[in-house]
């Protein structure tokens, strides 16, 4: 297990860097997340699109369309990869849970296209 430590708060992170309870995340700890994940900036933008997925998430218990994340927060379609090349690094920046196998190969599938 992983702790990191930003602006005075220490949260837990599982070996791959996931976010242990999410409970404990907040925009503070998303920036500290992106550090982590190489991002040295979160733009407003950015945050939108994590606060989505996060709400979502919680809602639904799954991952969001990548298109429909777009769609939601009025940004251009494919605006999770342009904000973050990767949308399991954006998983992991809103603090939600490792995905499961099936998640990981449609993300990897998509990436491809």
């Amino acid at each position: 297990m992983l702790t990191i430590e930003y602006e005075g708060m220490t949260v837990k992170l599982d070996n791959e860097g996931y976010l242990i309870n999410g409970e404990d995340w907040n925009e503070t700890v998303a920036h500290a997340l992106a550090e982590r994940e190489g991002l040295s900036t979160l733009t407003p933008e950015m945050l939108h699109i994590l606060t989505f997925m996060r709400e979502y998430y919680e809602k639904y218990n799954g991952f969001p369309v990548l298109g429909a994340v777009c769609k939601n927060v009025h940004q251009p379609g494919t605006c999770v990869y342009e904000q973050f090349a990767d949308p399991i690094k954006a998983w992991k920046i809103a603090g939600l849970r490792k995905p499961t196998t099936e998640v990981f190969s449609l993300l990897r599938h998509a990436i491809k296209l």
